[in-house]
């Protein structure tokens, strides 16, 4: 079975690799020609664990390549999947020029049957979208030629995306109604996952679509109420942390995104809430969960350089910041809409010298903040700085060492915002210990 993907980003890249790991040869396209070549390097354009020993290992064994010619990958496909980028408007909607040219290359290049499946993350009835602009192409060529439209949203973590893809809570399938023959096959690409008894589910493609965008604007309603749970302990001197506790104890919540801390951030979460909440109003209707999951996370930022400010009576300017983690969340060099960015900013506004260290995502953060100092561990970003400020929870940042930290800092201030320091511990060793709800 021959699978050409379309576009080597994030989930692109995965995908590609993940499904040759299955046997299938695979094709990623990207029109960056300098991007395939550092592919075919064998460089990897994102920090993922684990990614780059597999692509290393099925390029080897030819059943992964990459080519900038869109043209011949899709010709040579069965199977073709739309993973590139869909960006965020500023009203909330979503940008599909991408997925439209990509749309509209397969038309132009259509050879015979094939099933076009949407992987990038986007609104409901984009499939029908993709389906007429494949078809203004056929008919502008006068070609008659049947293809299959089918939708199949990817559900990776970044910084656990290899095993996600391998090893999935589900797998989720939409096709057109009545189309068998889209489904054989993609159930026929997705066997190893069958074999291995993963959760399927079969539908048709709006619920497929609309599936992606509820189960993220879940996740991202768990960690706004998680906040305003932890913003209301912080008033009645209660531990967000036992409470989250007590709460997913409970089967029926669960324990997953209960932890309170600066807010979500990344390409997903943002994204895929404003993006839900525009369509839903686009068709009259108020999704007032989301909207207010939106607002809390946006709020829940400047209540966090506020937490700062106030640990530092009152007043940042001309005292040096000492920021551990700029990447949205561990595991990831990823900075898009990263909790850090705002809170830097905000420092620099009110006048504040940052130096800032994270194991992966330095290179763009220090293009993004030319007056941020860039150090090369945790140790050096304390030395001399009036406060440090724990905003992303890599491992490493879990075990420094306290006395160590202290000797280093001018002022002995240690503000947890991801709540990984015990609190009476880290004051035992004579910290003025700030965290969130607690």
């Amino acid at each position: 079975m021959n699978c050409t993907v379309v576009g080597t980003g994030y989930v692109g890249l995965v995908t590609g690799a993940c499904f040759s790991e299955f046997g299938v040869n695979v094709v990623c396209v990207d029109n960056d020609e300098e991007k395939v070549a550092a592919l075919r390097r064998g460089e990897m354009p994102i920090y993922e664990p684990g990614l780059e020993d597999l692509v290393s290992r099925n390029v080897k064994a030819g059943r992964l390549s990459f080519t900038a010619d869109t043209a011949e990958a899709i010709r040579g496909a069965l199977i073709v999947f739309i993973a590139v980028g869909t960006p965020a408007a500023a009203d909330g909607s979503t940008d599909l020029r991408f997925v439209e040219a990509v749309a509209r290359d397969i038309g132009r290049n259509m050879d015979g049957y094939k099933v076009v499946v949407t992987k990038s993350t986007v609104p409901v009835g984009t499939s029908r979208k993709v389906r007429d602009w494949i078809q203004e192409e056929l008919d502008a060529q006068g070609v008659d030629l049947r293809f299959s439209m089918a939708s199949n949203p990817e559900f990776l973590r970044e910084g656990a995306a290899i095993g996600d893809f391998m090893r999935p809570d589900r797998v989720v399938v939409g096709t057109e109604d009545g189309d068998e023959q889209s489904l054989a096959i993609l159930r026929d690409l997705y066997r190893p996952l069958f074999l291995n008894e993963t959760p399927f589910v079969l539908t048709n493609v709006p619920t497929a679509e609309l599936s992606k965008y509820a189960a993220n604007a879940f996740l991202a309603t768990k960690i706004s109420f998680i906040n305003e749970i932890g913003n209301l302990c912080e008033q009645i001197g209660g531990n967000v942390q036992h409470v989250a506790r007590a709460m997913g104890l409970d089967r029926r919540i669960g324990p997953k995104f209960l932890h309170a801390g600066p807010g979500y951030g990344g390409s997903c979460f943002p994204k895929d809430t404003l993006s839900a909440a525009f369509f839903a109003r686009e068709l009259g209707l108020d999704f007032k969960i989301v909207e207010a999951t939106i607002e809390v996370n946006a709020r829940q930022r400047l209540r966090m350089l506020d937490k700062i400010v106030a640990t530092l009576s009152g007043e940042v300017a001309g005292k040096q910041i000492g920021v551990l983690g700029l990447s949205f969340k561990p595991e990831t060099d990823d900075v898009r809409d990263a909790p850090a960015a705002d809170i830097i900013e905000g420092l620099l506004a009110r006048g504040a010298r940052v130096r800032a260290y994270d194991p992966a995502a330095m290179t763009e953060m220090g293009a993004r903040f030319p007056d941020m100092t860039l150090c090369k561990d945790a140790y050096q970003v304390c030395e001399g700085a009036d406060a440090l400020v724990i905003v992303t929870e890599w491992n490493e940042f879990r075990m420094l060492d306290l006395e160590r930290v202290r000797s280093l800092l001018a002022e002995p201030i240690l503000i947890d915002l991801r709540n990984i320091y015990d609190p009476e511990a880290t004051r035992a060793a004579g910290f003025h210990y700030a965290s969130v709800g607690r």
